[in-house]
């Protein structure tokens, strides 16, 4: 949603929820997300939760300038029991130890028919309650931009993390006057295992007001005693069921405009065979989907910060030149890096080469230090620009894209530019 529409939305936001909390008294629905389909011109999904006691919810989308709903496409789903989370040892807000109680339904709901490059609002409607307005925008105009977030940690006993990350979300809807949508690069919660971590995240208003995309880290994908299952990160939303065996919901792909995002999950690919099962599937989603940009996501980072040592870059990089990616996005090691575009492990052209970015943590607690003046010991002629704060890091991107060009720019907390890369579209 662009800056200018900042004032209705406030004013919305706060009628719709002083009249929701009056009359309900209760959250019947919660843990609500909007979540790219595999189409976003045309298309978007939804997820959210209710009790046992609502087995079917409808759902309201109508353009954002349709007052009274008249236009609205209006759809009734039915909810899918998930016990995902159910008795996993967690924390409380106030830090006391308890086991999840999480016997939910589940709904994941795809909303077809939508206009290109529109403005859209929604609503869902279950138990005799109805939810505050929640917004999202389609793709299909030839600029538009995203915010790109990661490694805020959202844990509820520590809410200063995840207003940290929500304080620079702000930081960058004020750059050049918004974005569009939000894509984050993993460990957005402390413990994906936690429900209760991505219900309090889930009513943040960059929640209420965006589509989010992301893509599954360690933390996300484990629980306080180090239980591991991607259907943490997969029940979390409603991403697109187009991933490979196993990785349907997790793995994913889709389109925004002319930029095809493929995404990855670090914690399938930790063998060779879980590394080759990934590699062709990114094969044949990028063969299969022909676009001006390809843009690769996935949480752990392609070189370390500290001394620039090669880590996913190794093991993508090849794969990565053959499908003439143009980007390559991640996150995980804290400190952001920007490399020059690559090739054949060679600085090149951007219309020849990869771009390689991760970003720094974002929650001002778990950042990472290093000598940025030091020589780096590895992989100097490859990394044009390192940056770190140190242990309270704050940092996100300011991601636009027009056909001409991708513009990637790197923001402090204060809105300060740091860093700014541009990618061109490969030759292909």
């Amino acid at each position: 949603m662009k800056l200018t529409n900042r004032l209705f939305l406030v004013l919305t936001l706060w009628l719709s929820a002083t009249i929701f909390n009056t009359l309900s008294g209760q959250e019947a629905i919660f843990s609500i997300t909007t979540s790219p389909s595999e189409r976003t011109d045309s298309e978007m999904n939804f997820s959210w939760a209710t009790d046992t006691t609502i087995k079917s919810a409808t759902l309201e989308v109508a353009p954002l300038k349709d007052k009274r709903w008249k236009k609205a496409i209006t759809r009734t789903f039915e909810g899918v029991l998930c016990t995902t989370y159910d008795s996993i040892y967690s924390k409380t807000k106030s830090g006391e130890n308890f086991y999840e109680d999480v016997v939910i339904n589940k709904f994941d709901a795809n909303i077809d028919a939508l206009k290109s490059d529109k403005d859209y609002k929604y609503r869902i409607i279950a138990g005799g309650d109805t939810t505050e307005t929640y917004y999202f925008t389609t793709s299909g105009a030839k600029r538009w931009s995203a915010c790109v977030i990661s490694d805020f940690h959202a844990y509820s006993p520590l809410y200063h993390r995840t207003k940290a990350a929500m304080d620079m979300i702000g930081v960058v809807e004020d750059f050049e006057k918004g974005f569009d949508w939000i894509l984050h690069l993993g460990d957005i919660t402390a413990w994906g295992g936690s429900y209760s971590f991505w219900q309090n995240l889930y009513l943040e208003e960059p929640f209420i007001n965006y589509m989010w995309a992301g893509v599954n880290g360690n933390h996300d994908n484990m629980t306080r005693q180090y239980g591991q299952s991607n259907k943490f990160f997969r029940d979390a939303a409603a991403y697109p069921r187009n991933g490979y065996e196993g990785e349907e919901g997790v793995c994913y792909h889709f389109k925004y405009g002319d930029v095809l995002f493929v995404m990855l999950n670090n914690e399938s690919m930790r063998d060779s065979a879980g590394l080759a099962a990934a590699q062709s599937w990114v094969k044949d989603v990028v063969t299969n989907n022909p676009s001006p940009y390809v843009v690769v996501c996935e949480h752990y980072q392609w070189f370390f910060g500290a001394n620039g040592k090669d880590s996913q870059y190794g093991r993508w990089s090849e794969l990565f030149d053959e499908l003439g990616v143009n980007l390559a996005l991640a996150g995980n090691n804290h400190i952001y890096m920007s490399s020059y575009p690559l090739y054949g492990g060679k600085v090149v052209d951007s219309q020849s080469g990869t771009t390689y970015i991760q970003v720094t943590s974002s929650d001002n607690e778990r950042g990472s230090a290093c000598d940025l003046d030091a020589p780096l010991e590895y992989n100097s002629e490859k990394i044009k620009f390192r940056w770190t704060e140190g242990p309270k890091t704050v940092s996100a991107l300011h991601l636009n894209v027009t056909p001409k060009k991708m513009t990637i720019t790197l923001l402090d907390r204060n809105g300060s530019v740091l860093d700014q890369t541009e990618v061109l579209p490969r030759k292909r």
